[in-house]
Protein backbone atom coordinates (compact mmCIF):
# COMPACT_ATOMS: atom_id res chain seq x y z
CA UNK A 1 0.00 0.00 0.00
CA UNK A 2 1.13 3.66 -0.50
CA UNK A 3 2.53 5.05 2.86
CA UNK A 4 0.29 7.79 3.94
CA UNK A 5 2.42 10.45 3.90
CA UNK A 6 2.64 14.22 4.48
CA UNK A 7 2.10 14.74 0.90
CA UNK A 8 -1.15 13.08 1.06
CA UNK A 9 -2.44 15.18 3.95
CA UNK A 10 -1.39 17.99 2.51
CA UNK A 11 -2.93 17.15 -1.21
CA UNK A 12 -6.15 16.09 1.18
CA UNK A 13 -6.52 19.96 2.80
CA UNK A 14 -5.59 21.66 -0.47
CA UNK A 15 -8.16 19.57 -2.65
CA UNK A 16 -11.14 20.71 0.93
CA UNK A 17 -9.88 24.25 0.29
CA UNK A 18 -9.84 24.39 -3.49
CA UNK A 19 -13.81 23.10 -2.98
CA UNK A 20 -13.97 25.99 -0.96
CA UNK A 21 -13.01 28.50 -3.55
CA UNK A 22 -14.91 26.84 -6.56
CA UNK A 23 -16.45 29.22 -8.55
CA UNK A 24 -20.51 27.46 -7.47
CA UNK A 25 -19.24 26.71 -4.23
CA UNK A 26 -17.71 30.34 -2.33
CA UNK A 27 -20.47 32.60 -3.70
CA UNK A 28 -23.29 30.57 -2.52
CA UNK A 29 -21.51 30.20 1.09
CA UNK A 30 -23.18 33.85 2.89
CA UNK A 31 -26.65 32.36 0.86
CA UNK A 32 -26.06 28.87 3.21
CA UNK A 33 -25.50 30.87 6.47
CA UNK A 34 -28.13 33.06 6.14
CA UNK A 35 -30.57 30.06 5.20
CA UNK A 36 -29.68 27.48 7.73
CA UNK A 37 -29.46 29.82 10.43
CA UNK A 38 -32.58 31.63 9.78
CA UNK A 39 -31.43 34.91 10.92
CA UNK A 40 -32.64 38.34 9.51
CA UNK A 41 -30.77 40.90 8.08
CA UNK A 42 -32.24 43.55 10.28
CA UNK A 43 -30.88 41.54 13.36
CA UNK A 44 -27.66 42.12 12.46
CA UNK A 45 -27.76 45.57 11.99
CA UNK A 46 -29.58 46.28 15.45
CA UNK A 47 -26.89 46.87 17.76
CA UNK A 48 -29.20 45.41 20.35
CA UNK A 49 -29.61 42.05 18.81
CA UNK A 50 -26.41 41.43 16.82
CA UNK A 51 -24.06 39.67 18.85
CA UNK A 52 -26.82 37.70 19.69
CA UNK A 53 -27.87 37.00 16.01
CA UNK A 54 -23.65 36.46 15.30
CA UNK A 55 -23.75 33.86 17.34
CA UNK A 56 -26.58 31.88 15.90
CA UNK A 57 -24.82 32.11 12.74
CA UNK A 58 -21.65 31.25 14.25
CA UNK A 59 -23.50 28.38 16.12
CA UNK A 60 -25.56 26.86 12.96
CA UNK A 61 -22.36 27.67 10.64
CA UNK A 62 -20.38 24.92 12.86
CA UNK A 63 -22.83 22.30 12.86
CA UNK A 64 -23.82 22.37 9.18
CA UNK A 65 -19.74 21.61 9.33
CA UNK A 66 -20.04 18.84 11.64
CA UNK A 67 -22.83 17.17 9.56
CA UNK A 68 -21.06 17.64 6.42
CA UNK A 69 -17.58 16.28 7.73
CA UNK A 70 -19.34 13.45 9.59
CA UNK A 71 -20.67 12.06 5.87
CA UNK A 72 -17.24 12.77 4.03
CA UNK A 73 -15.34 11.26 6.65
CA UNK A 74 -17.62 7.80 6.69
CA UNK A 75 -17.15 7.59 2.38
CA UNK A 76 -13.07 7.98 3.43
CA UNK A 77 -13.33 4.78 5.89
CA UNK A 78 -15.15 3.14 3.08
CA UNK A 79 -13.02 4.03 0.48
CA UNK A 80 -10.28 2.61 2.52
CA UNK A 81 -11.72 -0.66 3.48
CA UNK A 82 -12.91 -1.04 -0.45
CA UNK A 83 -8.63 -0.16 -0.97
CA UNK A 84 -8.02 -3.11 1.77
CA UNK A 85 -10.26 -5.47 -0.03
CA UNK A 86 -8.62 -4.90 -2.99
CA UNK A 87 -5.21 -4.81 -1.77
CA UNK A 88 -3.60 -7.62 -4.05
CA UNK A 89 -4.32 -5.27 -6.98
CA UNK A 90 -3.06 -2.06 -5.62
CA UNK A 91 -1.06 -1.36 -8.50
CA UNK A 92 -3.87 -1.22 -10.98
CA UNK A 93 -6.11 0.35 -8.30
CA UNK A 94 -4.19 3.21 -8.00
CA UNK A 95 -3.38 3.29 -12.12
CA UNK A 96 -6.96 3.49 -12.61
CA UNK A 97 -7.74 6.15 -9.89
CA UNK A 98 -5.12 8.23 -11.40
CA UNK A 99 -6.61 7.88 -15.04
CA UNK A 100 -9.89 9.18 -13.62
CA UNK A 101 -8.18 12.07 -11.32
CA UNK A 102 -6.85 13.17 -14.93
CA UNK A 103 -9.66 13.20 -16.07
CA UNK A 104 -11.56 15.07 -13.49
CA UNK A 105 -8.64 17.72 -13.39
CA UNK A 106 -9.45 18.11 -17.40
CA UNK A 107 -13.25 18.32 -16.70
CA UNK A 108 -12.53 21.22 -14.25
CA UNK A 109 -10.05 23.05 -16.97
CA UNK A 110 -13.80 22.56 -19.04
CA UNK A 111 -11.61 20.66 -21.91
CA UNK A 112 -14.88 18.42 -21.93
CA UNK A 113 -18.00 17.45 -20.18
CA UNK A 114 -19.51 14.67 -18.02
CA UNK A 115 -23.13 14.86 -17.80
CA UNK A 116 -22.82 12.88 -14.55
CA UNK A 117 -21.68 16.30 -12.95
CA UNK A 118 -23.23 18.61 -14.72
CA UNK A 119 -26.58 18.80 -13.00
CA UNK A 120 -27.08 18.43 -8.77
CA UNK A 121 -28.30 15.73 -7.37
CA UNK A 122 -29.67 17.67 -3.85
CA UNK A 123 -31.99 15.66 -1.13
CA UNK A 124 -34.97 17.54 -0.36
CA UNK A 125 -34.45 19.04 3.28
CA UNK A 126 -37.25 17.14 5.58
CA UNK A 127 -40.18 19.37 6.83
CA UNK A 128 -39.60 18.15 10.59
CA UNK A 129 -36.16 20.47 10.34
CA UNK A 130 -36.40 24.14 12.27
CA UNK A 131 -33.85 26.49 10.13
CA UNK A 132 -32.05 28.19 12.76
CA UNK A 133 -31.51 25.13 14.72
CA UNK A 134 -28.02 23.52 15.20
CA UNK A 135 -29.66 20.39 14.98
CA UNK A 136 -31.45 20.67 11.83
CA UNK A 137 -28.36 22.76 10.24
CA UNK A 138 -26.54 19.44 11.52
CA UNK A 139 -28.80 17.36 9.15
CA UNK A 140 -28.64 20.12 6.47
CA UNK A 141 -24.68 19.89 6.38
CA UNK A 142 -25.17 15.85 5.95
CA UNK A 143 -27.88 16.41 3.16
CA UNK A 144 -25.43 19.18 1.52
CA UNK A 145 -22.37 16.80 1.61
CA UNK A 146 -24.85 13.35 0.43
CA UNK A 147 -25.44 16.05 -2.54
CA UNK A 148 -23.40 14.81 -5.87
CA UNK A 149 -22.62 18.69 -7.47
CA UNK A 150 -20.24 19.32 -10.54
CA UNK A 151 -18.00 21.45 -7.74
CA UNK A 152 -18.00 18.86 -4.99
CA UNK A 153 -17.82 16.24 -7.04
CA UNK A 154 -14.50 15.98 -9.58
CA UNK A 155 -12.64 16.83 -6.29
CA UNK A 156 -14.06 14.42 -3.91
CA UNK A 157 -14.34 11.63 -6.15
CA UNK A 158 -10.72 12.23 -6.46
CA UNK A 159 -9.53 12.48 -3.08
CA UNK A 160 -11.71 9.40 -2.69
CA UNK A 161 -9.72 7.27 -5.16
CA UNK A 162 -6.64 8.46 -3.48
CA UNK A 163 -8.16 7.37 -0.48
CA UNK A 164 -8.94 3.85 -1.71
CA UNK A 165 -5.10 3.67 -2.10
CA UNK A 166 -3.91 4.79 1.25
CA UNK A 167 -4.04 1.63 2.65
CA UNK A 168 -6.38 1.19 5.61
CA UNK A 169 -10.02 2.38 6.98
CA UNK A 170 -7.89 4.15 9.53
CA UNK A 171 -6.18 6.34 6.90
CA UNK A 172 -8.93 7.29 4.37
CA UNK A 173 -10.81 8.37 7.16
CA UNK A 174 -8.34 10.40 8.18
CA UNK A 175 -7.49 11.84 4.89
CA UNK A 176 -11.42 12.74 4.48
CA UNK A 177 -10.97 14.22 7.62
CA UNK A 178 -8.68 16.78 6.48
CA UNK A 179 -10.17 17.45 3.24
CA UNK A 180 -13.00 18.17 5.28
CA UNK A 181 -11.08 21.22 7.21
CA UNK A 182 -9.72 22.35 4.23
CA UNK A 183 -13.60 22.82 3.44
CA UNK A 184 -14.27 23.80 6.84
CA UNK A 185 -12.10 26.54 7.88
CA UNK A 186 -12.13 29.11 5.58
CA UNK A 187 -16.56 28.65 5.60
CA UNK A 188 -15.85 28.90 9.89
CA UNK A 189 -14.16 32.01 8.93
CA UNK A 190 -17.03 33.39 6.93
CA UNK A 191 -19.79 32.57 9.82
CA UNK A 192 -17.47 34.49 12.33
CA UNK A 193 -17.59 37.53 9.79
CA UNK A 194 -21.12 37.06 7.79
CA UNK A 195 -21.83 40.83 9.00
CA UNK A 196 -19.17 41.19 5.68
CA UNK A 197 -19.23 37.94 4.04
CA UNK A 198 -20.52 38.97 1.05
CA UNK A 199 -17.70 42.11 0.77
CA UNK A 200 -15.09 39.38 0.92
CA UNK A 201 -16.62 37.03 -1.21
CA UNK A 202 -17.21 39.51 -3.86
CA UNK A 203 -13.30 40.84 -3.70
CA UNK A 204 -12.40 36.99 -3.88
CA UNK A 205 -14.85 36.52 -6.78
CA UNK A 206 -12.33 37.87 -9.71
CA UNK A 207 -9.83 35.37 -8.67
CA UNK A 208 -12.36 32.14 -8.62
CA UNK A 209 -11.73 31.51 -13.01
CA UNK A 210 -7.87 31.45 -11.84
CA UNK A 211 -8.70 28.88 -8.84
CA UNK A 212 -10.74 26.27 -10.94
CA UNK A 213 -7.32 26.74 -13.16
CA UNK A 214 -5.61 25.68 -10.20
CA UNK A 215 -7.72 22.82 -9.30
CA UNK A 216 -7.35 21.22 -12.99
CA UNK A 217 -4.08 21.28 -12.88
CA UNK A 218 -3.38 20.16 -9.36
CA UNK A 219 -5.93 17.62 -10.00
CA UNK A 220 -4.11 15.86 -13.13
CA UNK A 221 -0.33 16.06 -11.29
CA UNK A 222 -1.91 14.34 -8.58
CA UNK A 223 -3.56 11.93 -11.00
CA UNK A 224 -0.08 11.76 -12.85
CA UNK A 225 1.95 10.68 -9.31
CA UNK A 226 -0.75 8.13 -8.89
CA UNK A 227 -0.82 6.66 -12.46
CA UNK A 228 2.84 6.19 -12.79
CA UNK A 229 2.91 5.30 -8.79
CA UNK A 230 5.15 7.86 -8.39
CA UNK A 231 3.46 9.08 -5.08
CA UNK A 232 6.49 8.60 -2.93
CA UNK A 233 7.88 11.61 -4.39
CA UNK A 234 5.74 14.00 -2.16
CA UNK A 235 6.77 11.54 0.45
CA UNK A 236 10.68 12.81 -0.01
CA UNK A 237 9.77 16.43 -0.73
CA UNK A 238 7.18 16.42 2.45
CA UNK A 239 9.93 15.15 4.49
CA UNK A 240 12.00 17.98 3.69
CA UNK A 241 9.62 20.45 3.80
CA UNK A 242 7.97 19.59 7.22
CA UNK A 243 10.65 18.47 8.90
CA UNK A 244 11.10 21.23 11.81
CA UNK A 245 7.71 19.28 13.03
CA UNK A 246 9.64 15.85 13.43
CA UNK A 247 6.96 14.16 11.23
CA UNK A 248 8.22 10.90 12.50
CA UNK A 249 7.43 10.86 16.21
CA UNK A 250 3.95 12.42 15.16
CA UNK A 251 3.46 9.11 13.06
CA UNK A 252 4.58 6.52 16.16
CA UNK A 253 2.25 8.57 18.40
CA UNK A 254 -0.49 8.11 15.84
Amino acid sequence: MIELSIGFIVASFFAGLLTFLAPCTLPLVPAYLGFISGVDQNALKNPETALAARRKIFLNGLAFIVGFSLVFIVFGVLAGFAGTALAPYRIWLARIGGVLVILFGLFILGLFKLSFFQSDKRIPIPKWLTLGKPSSSLVIGGTFALGWTPCVGPILGSVLLLAGTSGTAFQGGLMLTVFSLGLAIPFLLLALAFSKATVYVEKLSKYLKAVSVVGGVFLILLGLLLATDNFGLTIQYGYELFDFIEYDRLLEYL
